[in-house]
């Protein structure tokens, strides 16, 4: 399962960079506008900072089909080819994924909540579907089961598109979906950082230490022990 960030703070992208293995970076409109600065500024710094190859994916804001095509071409122009268009999935959303896909675009369908969402997304040639884990969980709905489910009917109709898991609320959430083989899942930096926070392994790593230092002195280590 690809690890992506959903974040669009440069600084907070290098942080999780320098630390985790991660694939690369998701935003959305509300994500850009809470870093206060035009939205491209933003992107084109991230862009540089994750380097050509790595997936940035970044959601259109028009409602028609016609206009979410013109968006397409403006973010591939400033952005690079790898930059996966994300695009609602509603009714003029699906027909401007089947243009993109003609015409050699990466996408990601997203905003979505149910199967038949993802099912025909699927169909119209996205590359990634992006269910909302926790917005179906407040919709009455298992999200977990959802984007499992999702998957399975991928692969039970022997299409291409992977899930982009969306919206979590904890790790063991992603890790649910890892365990089910999901194609990759979009997580925020908290969550991401509670991946490997657990207190037990952080108390058995001062153990080792205060053993060691115990036996060969303050301040040793491997080095100068």
């Amino acid at each position: 399962m690809k690890l992506i960030i959903d974040d669009a703070n440069p600084d907070t992208i290098k942080g999780l960079y320098e630390y985790f293995p991660v694939d690369g970076v998701t935003t959305n409109p509300t994500i850009l506008a809470k870093e206060g600065k035009n939205p491209y500024e933003v992107l084109m710094a991230i862009r540089e900072f994750i380097g050509p190859d790595a997936e940035l994916h970044v959601q259109v804001v028009g409602k028609n089909a016609d206009l979410i095509y013109e968006e397409a071409h403006m973010i591939r122009k400033r952005l690079g080819n790898n930059t996966f268009i994300k695009v609602p999935v509603t009714r003029e959303g699906l027909k401007a994924i089947k243009v993109l896909k003609k015409n050699g675009f990466p996408v990601t369908a997203t905003a979505i909540y149910t199967h038949m969402q993802a099912f025909l997304a699927g169909k119209a040639g996205a590359d990634y579907a992006a269910p909302y884990v926790n917005r179906i969980n407040n919709l009455g709905v298992d999200g977990i089961r959802e984007a499992k489910e999702i998957h399975d009917i991928f692969r039970n109709n022997n299409m291409a598109t992977e899930v982009l898991a969306a919206s979590f609320k904890n790790s063991q959430q992603a890790l649910e979906l890892a365990k089910h083989g999901v194609g990759a899942a979009t997580i925020s930096p908290d969550v991401i950082e509670g991946l490997v926070a657990i207190d037990a392994v952080t108390h058995a790593v001062d153990v080792f230490i205060r053993d060691f230092e115990s036996f060969c002195g303050k301040g040793t280590n491997m080095l100068n022990v």
